[in-house]
């Protein structure tokens, strides 16, 4: 009846981060970080996960010599959020 819902997805942080990024598919480290009231530890630890899990990719470069972060989901992201989103679905009421 209930659907197994993925571990990885299923923290608050990371569900908020792949919200976003299912929006705008790609977005700066700052960005997520100001959207989401989280800390910069905090959300760099979250970030790590959803990286292992190949649902994001991480983009590490210099912007008018200031180091900038982007994220960007990837398309086994966009398939996981999409599947938990459909596995959330089967506990709520019909």
């Amino acid at each position: 009846m209930f659907k197994e819902l993925d571990p990885i997805l299923h923290s608050q942080l990371r569900l908020a981060v792949m919200s976003l990024l299912i929006g705008v598919k790609e977005a700066e480290f700052t960005f997520i970080r100001e959207k989401t009231g989280s800390t910069a530890g905090n959300l760099s630890v979250q970030i790590s996960k959803l990286k292992e899990a190949g649902y994001v990719d991480v983009i590490k470069q210099f912007k008018d010599n200031y180091p900038q972060t982007i994220c960007k989901i990837t398309p086994v992201g966009i398939a996981a959020f999409e599947t938990y989103v459909k596995a959330l679905q089967t506990y709520l009421p019909k």
